[in-house]
C-alpha cells in the first residue's frame, strides 16, 4: 500500500480532529449533551423548547466548517463519482443504521468511546467492519 502524498493533508486533518474533540468536550461540559450529528438533527424535529438553538448552531457549524477549511487550508472541492440514486440509497441506509444503533459514528465513535461506553465500542466496531467490507466489495469484487 502506498500513500497518496498529493492528497494527504495531515495539517487540516489534525485541525479538524482537534476541533471535533474540542466541540464534543465543550458541549458535554457546558450542556451535558453528547455531540452526535444524528442526535443533533433528530432533536430538531419536533422542536423542544430551549433545545432548538444549540442544536441549530451546532448543525450550522457542521455546514460552515468545510467552507472555512477551504479558505484556511485551500482544500479541494469534493467530487462525487456516484449516481444520484446511489447517493440517496446510501443516505437512507445510513439513516436506518443510525436509528438501529441509537446514534451515529460521531456520537458513538468520538463521544461514546471517550466515555468508555461498551455500547459505543460495539457500535463503532460494527460501523467500521461494515465500512471495510463495503470498500473491499466495491473496489475489489464488483
Amino acid at each position: 500500500m502506498t500513500i497518496d502524498w498529493i492528497h494527504f493533508t495531515p495539517v487540516s486533518a489534525l485541525a479538524g480532529g482537534a476541533l471535533i474533540g474540542l466541540a464534543a468536550a465543550w458541549l458535554i461540559l457546558a450542556n451535558g449533551r453528547i455531540l452526535g450529528a444524528s442526535g443533533l438533527l433528530g432533536g430538531l424535529i419536533p422542536p423542544r423548547p430551549g433545545d432548538w438553538p444549540w442544536r441549530a448552531e451546532a448543525l450550522l457549524g457542521l455546514i460552515l466548517a468545510p467552507v472555512v477549511a477551504r479558505l484556511l487550508f485551500g482544500t479541494a472541492s469534493p467530487t462525487l463519482v456516484a449516481a444520484p440514486a446511489t447517493l440517496i440509497a446510501g443516505g437512507l441506509l445510513v439513516g436506518v443504521g443510525t436509528r438501529l444503533a441509537n446514534g451515529c459514528t460521531s456520537g458513538h465513535g468520538v463521544c461514546g468511546l471517550a466515555r468508555l461506553s461498551p455500547r459505543s465500542l460495539a457500535a463503532t466496531v460494527s460501523f467500521m467492519a461494515a465500512a471495510f467490507a463495503t470498500v473491499f466489495l466495491a473496489r475489489h469484487v464488483l
